[in-house]
C-alpha cells in the first residue's frame, strides 16, 4: 500500500534541515524503490525547502508512522507536523 507524508518544517530551522540532510538522504536511500517519490517542498520563493513530501510503500500505517520517527530529520527535530495517510494512485505514473 502506498502513504502519503507530509512533514513541515518548524520555522527558522533550515540550519537543522542542512546539517542533518546528508543523514536523512542516506536513510532514505536505504529503503530503496519503496520510495517512490520524495523530495522537498518549496517557499514560495521557489527555492527554500519548508517540509518533505513522500511516497512510501509500505506494508501498514505504522510502519510508515515508523519510517517518518526514525528519519534523520525527525530525531533532529525539524518537523513541525508530520502527516501520514493511506494513498490511492488513481492518475499519472510512478
Amino acid at each position: 500500500m502506498l502513504f502519503a507524508i507530509v512533514c513541515t518544517d518548524k520555522p527558522g530551522h533550515g540550519e537543522v534541515r542542512q546539517a542533518t540532510r546528508q543523514a536523512h538522504l542516506d536513510y532514505a536511500a536505504s529503503f530503496g524503490p519503496r520510495i517512490r517519490v520524495g523530495g522537498p517542498m518549496l517557499g514560495p520563493d521557489g527555492q527554500t525547502m519548508v517540509g518533505s513530501l513522500l511516497l512510501l510503500e509500505a506494508e501498514t500505517i505504522d510502519e510508515a508512522r515508523a519510517f517518518t520517527e526514525n528519519d534523520p530529520y525527525a530525531k533532529a527535530g525539524l518537523f513541525e507536523s508530520v502527516v501520514v495517510r493511506p494513498f490511492k494512485q488513481v492518475m499519472g505514473s510512478l
